[in-house]
């Protein structure tokens, strides 16, 4: 037994620990929120693969896989087990949750926690869906945010960087001092310099889930109509210099392309697609590292309030899209659009004007604050409802098993 009572101690947006039994009821709260099975399923339920399972909008799409279209399957992650001085990460907590609501609700789900960049992952996941999945994958959800890839065939490590492109950039962006107190800052960022826009493009953009496909393929894996999306954001052009029009938007519009590549082959091979998702903003774990991002979605928040639209909401109708429940409508460039309740011209107005008014003094009546600082310690468990953060818990949360 590890059991301790567990309080949030924090550097910025980043927390030391994590609560279990407020990750749990985070992710129970997510599963309530998901409308329920859309059509019944004929036999167990298609069978799909998330990539980036445990947290942020990968998350949300495991949940609403599970609630909402019925899938059974796989999800992978990259969390840090518990030790005797510190929790496991926020990630391993929510998993353990997830599979329990998957457990309940009678998907044969399997979770894997390790490096989602490796050829060994592939060659796992494939030898699952030959030998417990019917040797036939109908869907691949791709999510992951990561700071750095190993390349597998060169042994080459790449790293990405959040930089603007061209020349630096100042933007405004929101911070917290120890007191809680909110301070609007102006910081810059140095511009992308050498090979920082390829080690960005190498981590973040299409290669890793281009490799993905083309190994399952080759095993003939791929269901008739087998269904992929790799999930982004595109953003405000309050944020677009460090986001959009940066490094991590060079490795989008990889990421798009790869999109419209997959799209072709997949489209001869088994009558597939492919396709991007671009989702609407939201408080993760991987957000709240880009300057400007919390300044820019406390706003909006500011002049959304309840109509702003969780991940599960929207994960939810790219699942509807994805299994036909709904028409699966594309822009131009084939992209999923369900960001549009973020980006109509008159929201945007809205939140430029508090942008150009945000200052520390006024942040409190132009942000909702309140709503954005307890969204960043549900991260890591704590701030949820229903949870008694007086009470011991147990730490010591093991992995979920996955025996047939």
């Amino acid at each position: 037994m590890s059991e301790r009572v567990i309080v949030p101690r924090n550097r910025g947006f980043l927390f030391l620990d994590s609560h279990p039994a407020g990750c749990q009821r985070l992710v129970e709260g997510m599963w309530q929120a998901v409308p329920g099975l859309a059509v019944t399923p004929a036999d167990d339920g298609p069978v799909a693969l998330v990539i980036g399972s445990s947290a942020g909008y990968g998350l949300a799409a495991m949940v609403a896989g599970l609630k909402r279209a019925g899938i059974r399957g796989i999800g992978i992650c990259f969390e840090k087990a518990p030790t005797g001085r510190r929790s496991a990460t926020a990630g391993w907590y929510r998993t353990a949750a997830t599979a329990d609501l998957a457990e309940a609700a009678g998907r044969d789900t399997v979770f894997l926690n390790g490096d989602a960049f490796a050829d060994s992952m592939k060659s796992h996941v494939g030898d699952l869906i030959e030998q417990r999945f019917g040797g036939r994958l109908d869907y691949l959800i791709y999510s992951v945010a990561a700071p750095r890839r190993t390349d597998p065939e060169t042994g080459t490590p790449y790293a990405s960087v959040l930089k603007p492109i061209g020349q630096a950039h100042r933007t405004k962006t929101l911070a917290f001092g120890d007191d809680g107190e909110p301070e609007v800052r102006e910081v810059e960022t140095g511009p992308a310099e050498g090979d920082d826009i390829q080690q960005t493009v190498a981590v973040m953009g299409g290669a890793d889930w281009d490799r993905w496909i083309s190994h399952l393929a080759d095993r003939g894996l791929l269901a008739e109509g087998f269904t992929t999306a790799a999930l982004s954001y595109i953003g405000s052009p309050l944020t677009a210099a460090i986001y959009r029009q940066g490094t991590i938007g060079a490795a989008k519009t990889h990421l798009e392309a790869t999109a419209r590549a997959l799209n072709e082959r997949l489209g001869k091979l088994v009558g597939g697609r492919a396709v991007t998702s671009v989702n609407g903003a939201a408080v993760t774990q991987s957000s709240t590292a880009i300057p400007g991002i919390a300044l820019y979605v406390g706003l909006l928040r500011g002049v959304l309030g309840d109509t702003l639209v969780p991940p599960a909401g929207q994960l939810a109708e790219l699942w509807d899209q994805l299994t036909g429940t709904a028409p699966l409508t594309v822009d131009d460039e084939g992209r999923i659009r369900l960001d549009t309740w973020e980006l109509t011209d008159d929201v945007q107005a809205a939140v430029a004007e508090r942008w150009k008014e945000a200052t520390t003094s006024t942040i409190a009546n132009l942000a909702d604050l309140d709503w954005f600082q307890a969204e960043v310690r549900r991260l890591y468990g704590f701030d949820v409802p229903g949870t008694d953060y007086a009470r011991p818990v147990e730490t010591a949360v093991p992995w979920p098993t996955h025996t047939p």
